[in-house]
């Protein structure tokens, strides 16, 4: 039978349905060389397969992800990621942070008093944003759409859409509306997208216990694709008004082949 090619790394590599000695072969190569496949013998994707790249040749982020670790042990994954920073948690974001954040006093009060109170004034219980790191964190899928002027990432949970602007913007420094979501600006750093956020309305919730953030806030995000399966996402958070020092958590999400987002 014919059998479907795919140039991957320079090498033309079999990704398609076939019988006998091309089998064979197949997962021979496959065995010996997987990182050149983007399908193994059986036809499914090769998580461990090179990074796609755009016309350009930077990272590709386009697709639908899912987060991992967030959720605890819920939320196992097949993938290994690298080490760094602290996985981020959606109950409570420094939930693997040894010795917790570097509260400031009023913000550690703050925190405290929306736990004990069950986080019943999380903005997501009335329906409104959650802000990016809820989202970033939370279990449901999130598509990201990436083209040369912006990334938009649309997420499953509350229908939340956000742009990151890779245009060459700047982060408006008399922008009278405050935003949910902050104001995102990107930039490549090698094969890094460095995104940079402020215009952070007063008053947000980086977990569903109420962990503070304010409008003086900046949220730094490092994202990185190894692998055509995983992404790595090293999330900076710089708050004067919160905490004493700036302080880094770490959010890895698994690609979800052949998956589309459903209405929420």
């Amino acid at each position: 039978r014919a059998v479907s090619a795919l140039a991957i790394g320079g090498r033309i590599v079999l990704v398609g349905h076939s019988y006998g000695g091309v089998v064979a072969r197949h997962k021979q190569e496959f065995d010996e060389h997987p990182e050149y496949f983007a399908a193994g013998p059986d036809g499914k994707p090769n998580l461990a397969a090179p990074t796609p790249r755009t016309a350009d040749g930077r990272p590709d982020l386009s697709g639908v992800w899912q987060g991992v670790g967030g959720l605890g042990a819920g939320n196992p994954s097949p993938l290994t990621f690298s080490e760094g920073p602290p996985v981020a948690g959606f109950l409570e974001i420094a939930q693997n942070i040894k010795g917790g954040l570097p509260f400031k006093p009023e913000a550690e009060a703050l925190s405290k008093a929306r736990r004990a109170a069950n986080g019943k004034d999380n903005p997501e219980a009335a329906c409104l944003p959650m802000g990016i790191l809820q989202f970033h964190t939370q279990g449901a899928p999130r598509k990201l759409i990436q083209t040369p002027d912006v990334l938009v990432i649309l997420y499953e949970a509350s229908m939340g859409v956000r742009q990151i602007f890779t245009d060459g913007r700047k982060i408006p420094a008399d922008d009278p509306q405050p935003w949910w979501y902050g104001y995102s600006v990107g930039r490549w750093d090698g094969d890094t997208l460095v995104v940079e956020t402020g215009g952070l309305r007063e008053g947000g919730w980086l977990d569903v216990f109420g962990t503070p953030i304010t409008d003086a806030a900046k949220i730094t995000e490092r994202f990185r694709r190894p692998t055509y399966g995983r992404m790595e996402i090293d999330v900076t958070v710089d708050d004067p008004k919160s905490y004493t020092r700036p302080w880094t958590v770490r959010v890895n999400q698994r690609i979800m082949p052949d998956q589309e987002l459903l209405e929420f």
